[in-house]
């Protein structure tokens, strides 16, 4: 059915739930999306920016206006609305993580195999951080170089450090060392990448969306939230990957259980905390804080950011 006065913005599901979460983000991390031609997404950023201005084309139905804003949310940054890149974007991940284990199955035996693939995963990794950082703080070509660099060099080191370590450890502990290798490089390459966020705050927002300033804490906080988040969308695929390393099953039915994994826990990883995050002013630097006083007095009591993917 044809609509008008449509806010499309407003979310489609309750973002203060986790299920209303999951339902948002298995919607925009469809796999499918990343298949599409840029075309196609242009045309529906070109719709939900005609949504926003209040002329929706006639005859334009509701489920068209939903879908324009799937494509959009799946392929456009939220700060910037620029289109980001493919391999960066969380649509990306199922494809992505499928080649990238699917390699490690097949060729993680030697040294340089090993080197080489987790190289390959921690510049896939560091590509996927910054493509889904928070894009209002600004950062320069130089210091996206310098980030990259260390992203990738101490965690690639953490991770293979902890691999060669399966040689010698026990039974029931080598099993868990990949985990532990993947999560210790997100640990590693998130806050790398997004370093500029730590060292020169991330900016926030009243819930108007108007500029209060930039807060190292802030910053701490989502990135700390993205973090956790990605380890646990690793989890189960990495303990399918040592699975099949250990137990040599055939090669066949490793793809279907590394998709279905990743299929479900890309969203759910995403869900685990609200991507516009909160913080209470009287938890940011006293600087900060005195400022929105001073403009606000107590009529703003929290701050808004988006922390990122």
């Amino acid at each position: 059915m044809a609509v008008s006065g449509f806010d499309i913005d407003v979310p489609r599901w309750d973002q203060s739930t986790f299920m209303g979460r999951l339902k948002h983000f298995a919607n925009i991390t469809d796999w499918r999306t990343a298949l599409l031609p840029d075309s196609r997404l242009d045309e529906a950023k070109a719709l939900v920016e005609s949504c926003r201005a209040g002329s929706v084309p006639p005859g334009t139905t509701e489920e068209q206006l939903h879908y324009a804003k799937k494509l959009y949310d799946s392929a456009f940054h939220p700060d910037t609305g620029d289109r980001m890149n493919l391999i960066g974007r969380m649509s990306f991940q199922v494809p992505g993580g499928m080649a990238i284990t699917g390699g490690m199955l097949q060729f993680y035996r030697t040294v340089p195999a090993v080197v080489f693939w987790q190289w390959v995963n921690q510049s896939f990794n560091a590509l996927v951080n910054y493509t889904n950082r928070n894009a209002a703080s600004p950062i320069t070509p130089n210091q996206i170089g310098v980030a990259y660099l260390t992203a990738t060099s101490t965690a690639l080191a953490t991770a293979v450090g902890l691999n060669f370590y399966t040689k010698r450890a026990p039974p029931l502990v080598a099993r868990w060392v990949p985990f532990a290798a993947v999560a210790s490089a997100n640990c590693v390459n998130i806050p790398m990448m997004r370093q500029q966020e730590l060292l020169n705050g991330i900016a926030v927002t009243d819930e108007n969306g108007n500029k209060l300033g930039h807060s190292k804490k802030a910053a701490v906080k989502g990135i700390t939230q993205v973090v956790i988040s990605r380890i646990t969308m690793a989890a189960p695929g990495m303990s399918t990957f040592q699975r099949f390393k250990e137990e040599g099953s055939c090669r066949a039915q490793s793809p279907n259980c590394l998709f279905c994994s990743l299929v479900f826990m890309v969203p759910a990883a995403c869900s685990l905390f609200p991507q516009q995050c909160s913080m209470a002013v009287s938890k940011l630097e006293p600087e900060l804080r005195e400022s929105i006083l001073c403009h606000y007095g107590d009529s703003v009591q929290y701050v808004y950011f988006n922390k990122g993917l």
